[in-house]
């Protein structure tokens, strides 16, 4: 499949969906883009219609993007998950596609750490509780199960990005803090790396699970892993909802072992911004629900628009996947008075001899050249001479093994 050749940036159609941030709109239109915002999900045909008419398509996490809407993307050159995760999109099959998929995995970094520590400090003073009960008017100024953190040993699971930050908030707190991470990662701080994760549990008095959601994670914190934790000891999840056993949970809270828990996540989650939820802990005591918004803050969406849209003008203008989370990255500087030809093929042996082939038999001279691959697919990005690219572009758009080609005037 061919895509267009080099096409007017107000001609190229960049459709954002689900309130996606005003700044990756105004970044996109002050690169000269033409942008359509629709502020909703969308699903079914109508979905199928956007894909069909877009070249570049943004998508929060409510709209999912799967293997049926991809027979409709003929016009499609990249999509963007202007989130963390690109769970709403089949990555593999997008790659399969010819599409890159964007996202903005650290943008968030900082809301999500920011939300832990203060659910630490709610549940370490039970203000979840004292919330409600002064909302329906009792007064209830006890200090039974009150406690400052400093000095509390708290434990990251996931060493990331959001957990090195957590741990930094959390020792600006006086806590000491513990983490366990199946990479070798460097501590931060005076943070202590304990080499497994029952060690971490059996020491930690607040757990907090900062962890993707993999084969590897899924239900990691079940019924044996919290009988290891402390007496009177707490459990906050902003990871994925599918980690951490909700019956087991509950049942520990029940029993009195643990002390409270913080939930931003669920294993199921309504697609609606508003709608109506169980999360299954609401009689409980000292639980801390909230409704996935651990990076939903002014500054984490802008940061995240502004991340993914830049993204997209890289692709567009330069052919640059840094940072698609399913394709080869590819960052090859522009050459003046040159045309650039992206070719996204089949990753088959002789692919680049084939290419090389054709420039030969037309007499095309390569500036520069770079071709990246994964398992299935290759990334061939390469600057020729302006007076030969049209045949050479055309001639390599027609190779068997050709997904997408795209000329850069």
């Amino acid at each position: 499949m061919s895509s267009p050749t080099s096409i007017p940036h107000d001609r190229i159609r960049i459709t954002l969906l689900e309130n996606i941030h005003p700044a990756a709109r105004e970044t996109l239109v002050e690169a000269g883009y033409s942008v359509e915002v629709i502020p909703r999900a969308l699903d079914g045909e109508e979905l199928n219609a956007v894909v069909a008419s877009s070249h570049v398509l943004g998508v929060r996490s409510r709209t999912k993007i799967r293997a049926p809407q991809f027979e409709h993307a003929g016009m499609l050159m990249a999509i963007g998950c202007f989130s963390v995760g690109t769970d709403q999109v089949a990555i593999g099959d997008a790659a399969q596609a010819g599409l890159p998929v964007f996202n903005a995995p650290h943008a968030s970094t900082r809301s999500v750490a920011e939300l832990t520590i203060g659910n630490v400090v709610a549940l370490a003073r039970r203000l979840g509780d004292k919330n409600l009960k002064l909302h329906r008017g009792e007064w209830d100024k006890s200090l039974a199960g009150a406690h400052e953190v400093r000095g509390r040993t708290l434990g990251i699971v996931g060493y990331g990005h959001i957990g090195q930050q957590v741990g930094i908030l959390a020792e600006a707190f006086g806590m000491r803090v513990s983490f366990h991470d199946i990479q070798k990662k460097l501590p931060l701080g005076l943070a202590r790396s304990v080499t497994s994760l029952d060690a971490l549990i059996e020491q930690s008095d607040f757990l907090t699970l900062h962890v993707p959601d993999t084969t590897r994670t899924r239900g990691m914190i079940g019924a044996l892993q919290l009988e290891r934790m402390k007496p009177h000891s707490y459990v906050i999840n902003l990871s994925r909802g599918s980690v951490v056993d909700m019956s087991a949970l509950r049942s520990a809270l029940q029993s009195g072992h643990l002390a409270g828990a913080a939930l931003d996540v669920f294993p199921s989650e309504p697609a609606p911004i508003n709608a109506d939820f169980d999360a299954g802990f609401g009689d409980l005591p000292n639980v801390i629900l909230t409704p996935h918004v651990g990076g939903n803050t002014e500054e984490a969406q802008r940061d995240i628009g502004i991340e993914v849209a830049n993204s997209f003008i890289g692709f567009l203008d330069r052919g640059s996947t840094e940072g698609a989370v399913n394709f080869p990255n590819v960052n090859l500087p522009a050459l003046p008075e040159r045309h650039r030809i992206l070719n996204i093929h089949r990753n088959v042996p002789g692919a680049l001899a084939e290419v090389n082939s054709i420039v030969s038999e037309v007499g095309a001279n390569i500036e520069a050249q770079q071709l990246a691959t994964t398992r299935d697919i290759g990334y061939l990005v390469m600057d020729v001479n302006k007076e030969l690219s049209d045949e050479v572009h055309s001639r390599i758009a027609a190779l068997p093994m050709s997904i997408r080609t795209r000329i850069l005037y």
